[in-house]
């Protein structure tokens, strides 16, 4: 036995808690992969000091990395017992099933750039732990990095509103009316299968511009989506539809007057524009797939559940 004058190496190993260096990977990798997210959501909510070179967020970076650092090396033992039962999970899944490594990277990417890309991207991590239906399914199905998904969406938005001028601010939501006019005009509606909720993948939807309502949102979000749109998907009873996020009232009262007196003049005339207000104050627009218009009727405004993309 080794010893180190009284003590033994055992006896200094618990002294000075001394850790396998494969302990401190694993502990520092996964520190990262949590840092990054909670980083995003206090960029977006906490006042920018305007320093030099940005080193008011880079010290806020890495108070954030030391913070979760302490935390998870205090909580060493639950979290490498988590961590291998989780990669003991994933192996399972990457041999026998659909839900693997791959998988797990390519949510975690979606999940960052999504966030990234959101006004409020604490909202993206809620609404992935809050219920709605068929929601991994849903998720999975919005395929808004897929080229055909871009190239149609691209296409919408050279086809509508191309030369409209005045509302550069509003290019994106512009071009999402774009995307909105081309989709609605040509959906098809065609029920699932008798007595089976079919989820259709967004590039499966786009052959043929047909399918039942959540198809239609599931195609609207990843084609929004896929132009730096952002989109919700509403549940209510029996039914699922899109919305576009449009800003807070003072946005409101320019886009209304855009739908209603330059982009959709005659299907929009003496009608009113329908959208529903978050808890923040910012305003959702309706794309329901019976609407002519942004904004258009609800066919059923009741929220039961809410999934932000």
């Amino acid at each position: 036995m080794i010893k180190i004058g009284n003590l033994t190496y055992q006896q200094l190993k618990e002294k000075f808690r001394i850790k396998s260096p494969w302990d401190l990977i694993i502990i520092f990798v996964l520190n990262i992969l949590i840092t990054i997210p909670i980083f995003i959501i206090a960029h977006n909510n906490l006042i920018t000091l305007d320093w030099t070179n940005h080193i008011d967020r880079i010290l806020l970076f890495i108070v954030i990395l030391v913070v979760i650092q302490l935390i998870l090396r205090a909580l060493r033992r639950v979290t490498l017992i988590s961590v291998i039962l989780y990669f003991i999970v994933l192996v399972y899944g990457s041999l026998f099933s659909d839900y693997g490594f791959e998988s797990v990277f390519e949510d975690y990417r979606s999940m960052i750039y999504t966030m990234n890309d959101n006004p409020y991207p604490q909202d993206i991590i809620i609404s992935k732990l809050l219920p709605f239906p068929n929601k991994s399914k849903i998720i999975n199905a919005i395929e808004y990095q897929n080229p055909r998904i871009r190239n149609f969406a691209i296409m919408a938005t050279a086809k509508h509103f191309k030369d409209v001028k005045g509302y550069h601010e509003y290019f994106t939501i512009i071009q999402s009316f774009a995307v909105f006019k081309e989709i609605n005009t040509n959906w098809n509606y065609v029920s699932d299968p008798k007595g089976r909720d079919y989820i259709a993948k967004a590039t499966e939807s786009l052959q043929y511009l047909s399918g039942d309502c959540d198809d239609h949102s599931i195609f609207m979000a990843a084609c929004i989506k896929s132009i730096g749109g952002t989109t919700r998907l509403i549940h209510t009873k029996g039914h699922i539809y899109p919305e576009l996020y449009i800003g807070d009232k003072k946005d409101l009262e320019k886009i209304n007057y855009a739908i209603k007196m330059v982009l959709f003049p005659l299907e929009s005339k003496n009608k009113i524009i329908n959208y529903h207000i978050d808890e923040r104050g910012k305003i959702w627009l309706n794309l329901d797939y019976t609407a002519k218009y942004p904004g258009g009727p609800f066919m059923n405004e009741e929220i039961l559940g809410a999934l932000t993309l």
